[in-house]
């Protein structure tokens, strides 16, 4: 039986990776951080190791150079997941018998593909072409599902929707479920019913906060044939899918939403052109989670004409240790981007010269794909609305909280799934 251990400092990621290979009669040894996977490497001796490249009590440098000096393990391969490593990085990693580094989200068709080649074993996943994806707008939880449905992705989307709930300590989600245009294929009851009992088993119990987006008849059938989903409601207009939903209020359904008065308050100017930013936190556990995820540094845009918006976005991320570049408008930004390789953009859709929707329209035609977290003062449907027609996944609705930047940013950035 082969052994491979995992160093991995979230559980969640571990839970994932260790059942999954266990289906392929892996042993799995787990590593929580640096040291105790250096711990592991002697007594274990893995065939393979999978691990971050961003550990504590030891960085993964120093796991690495520890296997090189024990003859048992020198030879051992090493599959390292990173959510940013530079090419700089990437190189001084070969060194030490890195084979192979992966970014996360992780992708785990090539996870697999390599580990069948590094360890010589057979594995099968089911092939069907599918893109899954989960973000937290508000009190909502959009999950879109293009191409088709992969029995694989479905069950990573449990751990993405876990890794949401936790991010955003959301009790009572509202969810969006866009199913448009998808080709359903063969089986597609069967992965309809595990999609749906993931999301109510994940994000919500009360069928009635779930609404579908779909045109597909197969799809309005399977819900309305259902015991199981016959209250979801099902909708081919978008805007009519965020009407239902706004509408709704959860806490007629479950347990009051505990509320956290977040205050960002903003002082008299201090000096010409300067205003000082004040946050103060009542409660701090959405920061620490959203702060543990921004590891590593990042290059970032803040593209607002509002000069406190964009010294609020400074004050939040320098302390990261990210380089912010703040842009006035939109034109501004996009002239930047031939010497400018940005990890994130923070954009105003409403700015003088060049507004927001044009600027994604200026990434769209130069086919440049830049994460880009949207802001607006529009109400929550037309931010949706817009959001969608530009292929943008997540926004904020002014006026701008500091936890919020952070939790977008982690969601952006930080996701393991």
């Amino acid at each position: 039986m082969k052994k491979i251990l995992i160093i991995e400092e979230s559980p969640l990621f571990r839970d994932y990776l260790g059942r999954k290979l266990a289906e392929y009669d892996i042993e799995v040894v787990h590593g929580v951080n640096g040291l105790d996977g250096m711990l592991k490497i002697r007594s274990e001796i893995p065939d393979l190791i999978i691990m971050d490249y961003f550990l504590t009590r030891k960085s993964a440098l120093e796991v690495l150079q520890e296997k090189l000096r024990n003859p048992n393990t020198k030879n051992v391969p090493v599959i390292m997941m990173a959510t940013k490593l530079g090419s700089k990085h990437i190189m001084e990693l070969a060194k030490f018998g890195v084979r192979k580094v992966f970014t996360k989200p992780l992708k785990l068709d090539a996870l697999l593909n390599t580990l069948s080649g590094l360890l010589g074993i057979s594995v099968t996943i089911d092939p069907t072409p599918s893109i899954i994806e989960a973000h937290f707008n508000e009190e909502i939880l959009f999950i879109e599902v293009a191409q088709g449905l992969n029995t694989e992705k479905i069950v990573l989307l449990k751990y993405k929707i876990k890794e949401l709930m936790s991010l955003y300590s959301v009790p009572v989600p509202k969810v969006l479920l866009m199913l448009a245009g998808i080709e359903l294929g063969d089986h597609f009851r069967e992965k309809l019913d595990l999609l749906f009992r993931t999301v109510l088993e994940e994000a919500q119990e009360n069928p009635r906060l779930i609404k579908v987006l779909s045109s597909s008849e197969k799809i309005s059938d399977f819900i309305r044939s259902s015991k199981d989903y016959p209250s979801i409601g099902v909708t081919d207009s978008l805007e009519k899918a965020m009407d239902d939903l706004i509408g709704l209020k959860p806490d007629t359904f479950a347990h009051d939403e505990i509320a956290r008065e977040r205050i960002l308050s903003s002082s008299a100017p201090t000096g010409e052109g300067q205003e000082s930013i004040t946050m103060r936190f009542e409660g701090e556990n959405a920061i620490t989670k959203a702060m543990g995820a921004l590891r590593g540094n990042a290059l970032v845009a803040a593209v607002d004409d509002d000069m406190v918006i964009r010294t609020l976005i400074s004050t939040v991320f320098q302390s990261a240790g990210w380089t912010i570049d703040q842009y006035e408008d939109g034109k501004a930004f996009v002239d930047s981007l031939g010497e400018k390789n940005y990890d994130l953009v923070f954009l105003d859709l409403m700015m003088p010269n060049m507004n927001g929707f044009q600027v994604l329209q200026e990434l769209k035609t130069r086919g440049q794909e830049i994460p880009v977290i949207i802001f607006s003062a529009l109400s929550k449907k037309e931010t949706v609305l817009k959001a969608q027609e530009y292929g943008v996944r997540t926004y904020l609705r002014k006026p701008l909280k500091p936890e919020t930047l952070l939790q977008k940013a982690a969601e952006v950035l930080g996701a393991t799934f």
